[in-house]
């Protein structure tokens, strides 16, 4: 099967769509399907069709590099020709993927990444016939999580396939006794603040504690903190696959938690906020501690450092869970919706 995949945002910059967007071409090749990568920015994958400069828009708390060009329809059409069925990500993203569900001639499966803020929940609502008709030309609709599926269930029937990593690629090495890692951007709703604040009432438990902030660099000196700021994938695996304790503190706006994928397959025992995300991802695998809870999030770090036995039973757990987020079981659920959007497409 060809497939041509549509990512609305930058494939130059780093993000968390279209890091699944790459990885999801890598796996679909495994299975022998051939695959296009379209989408904006002027530097991307070797294989990606390139739709020009991106202008970067803050939403969500977070921000989406994503073209503006309004005359994309032309070039889209091209760069899909010769493919079997065009997968959509953020169908209703300007201006590349919300011109990419005007296709008609060709089958269409479209997935929802996110968790909108609370005004563009209300907007789909409000103008559901208009995103009705937008979203009928969609043969096939997913979400990548409850979350994202909450969005849109009151528009569009959607079915979920679940964001997906490279299990293989994760170790889970002799840890480093105190060693407890963060990973994400330094955006207030990661919750970075959040364990900083925490971080004093761990040492005094555990005053030989280490800290590993990755993925964010700060100015200031902590006391047992180490800032990795933006790192390559092989140190990101590196500081991972020695953690005791992994760490997602986040505040909100998440539709999914690859982070709590990635430290559950990395061996660690994870605490995360109880953001509905991450309660989806973890399940009854780790530990959960109310969003913005400082001296709560101590306490869980502090409790699985002192306890062996606990924190090598999460680890397992977590590793035995994020296995129904492999790679390759995404990817075989993504080839049955391109199945069901061609059998669609014909009737």
């Amino acid at each position: 099967m060809n497939v041509a995949i549509v990512c609305p945002y930058d494939l130059g910059r780093p993000g968390g769509v279209q890091d699944q967007v790459i990885k999801l071409d890598r796996w679909l090749s495994d299975l022998g399907h051939e695959v296009t990568i379209v989408g904006p920015g002027t530097q991307g994958p070797e294989n990606a069709i390139l739709l020009g400069p991106t202008t970067v828009v803050k939403a969500n708390a977070s921000s989406a590099p994503i073209s503006l060009n309004p005359r994309v329809r032309a070039s889209i059409d091209a760069a899909v020709e010769s493919s079997d069925v065009v997968h959509i990500h953020e169908p209703l993203m300007p201006t590349i993927s919300l011109a990419a569900t005007r296709i008609t001639e060709k089958p269409t499966v479209g997935t929802f990444h996110a968790d909108p803020p609370r005004w563009a929940r209300r907007g789909y609502s409000a103008i559901s016939p208009v995103l009705k008709r937008a979203l009928s030309r969609l043969d096939v609709v997913t979400t990548v999580s409850p979350v994202s599926h909450s969005a849109i269930r009151s528009v569009v029937d959607a079915r979920l396939i679940p964001n997906g990593i490279d299990l293989s690629s994760y170790r889970h090495d002799e840890k480093v006794k105190g060693r407890v890692v963060f990973l994400g951007r330094d955006d207030a709703r990661k919750g970075l603040d959040v364990l900083l604040a925490a971080w004093p009432e761990i040492l005094n438990v555990h005053p030989g504690a280490t800290l590993r902030v990755v993925g964010a660099e700060r100015g200031s000196e902590i006391r047992g903190v180490e800032f990795r700021g933006r790192v390559d994938e092989d140190v990101k695996i590196d500081e991972l696959a020695v953690a005791e304790v992994f760490v997602a503190p986040n505040l909100g706006g998440e539709s999914f938690g690859i982070v709590v994928a990635e430290g559950m397959a990395s061996g660690a025992a994870v605490v995360a906020s109880g953001i509905p995300a991450f309660l989806y991802v973890l399940g009854d695998a780790g530990e959960i501690v109310a969003p913005g809870d400082a001296s709560g999030l101590a306490l869980r770090i502090s409790d699985l450092l002192t306890d062996t036995d606990r924190r090598t039973a999460k680890g397992l757990a977590g590793l035995e869970r994020v296995k129904q987020f492999s790679g390759s079981r995404v990817a075989a659920m993504y080839v049955v919706a391109y199945e069901d959007a061609l059998t669609l497409h014909r009737s």
